[in-house]
């Protein structure tokens, strides 16, 4: 999964296991109404595993709760949550696989953030980049924090700019019209002769 700088968020799932027969499709990923434009399924056989793989974009931070949804097997087994509050972004989420028998189960999560991890409870990848392995039988926490630039605020920011300078020349042009009102030029009186 990764994050913009635009708080968008894009990436692949990959649901998969070894096949008990011939016939067995392995497990499938049906995305919710609600995201179903912005994320595309396709079968996913690779290393004798087989299962669905989903890619998405341009999902927003709310989105990103409703992959959950993806697969009827894993409700309820992992929450992922993206919140903003200013410039600090936070990643937390809980990832429970009590249920999951412990041989030949590998779930693991890597996220890419525009700027430098703050912190983390996941393996460093980089100054950007976290990943998590979640060991079957147990119930892990997901928890990183990430510093940059709200974009709504950015545009706010630019926004102000421009008010602000066209205010300033606003300003200038009637303080030079109010100048030239009060002070007319002098005229001076013809003489005649006579």
């Amino acid at each position: 999964m990764g994050v913009s700088a635009n708080d968008r968020v894009s990436g692949q799932i990959v649901a998969a296991t070894i096949p008990t027969s011939d016939s067995d499709t392995g497990p499938t990923l049906n995305p919710p109404d609600s995201i179903a434009s912005k994320i595309r399924v396709q079968p996913y056989n690779s290393d004798g595993y087989v299962g669905s793989e989903a890619f998405f974009s341009d999902l927003t931070f709310g989105d990103v709760q409703q992959l959950a949804a993806l697969s009827d097997q894993s409700a309820g087994a992992y929450q992922l949550t993206l919140t903003r509050a200013g410039d600090l972004v936070t990643l937390a989420g809980q990832v429970d696989l009590t249920s999951v028998p412990v041989q030949g189960t590998d779930v693991q999560f890597t996220i890419a953030f525009p700027a430098r991890v703050a912190t983390t409870n996941g393996t460093r990848d980089g100054d950007n980049i976290v990943t998590w392995k979640f060991p079957a039988g147990e119930n892990t926490t997901v928890r990183a924090e990430v510093r940059y630039s709200d974009p709504n605020t950015r545009s706010f920011a630019g926004w102000a700019g421009i008010v602000g300078g066209v205010t300033v020349g606003v300003a200038a042009i009637i303080a030079g019209m109010a100048y030239v009102s009060r002070n007319p030029p002098v005229r001076r009186r013809e003489t005649s002769d006579t």
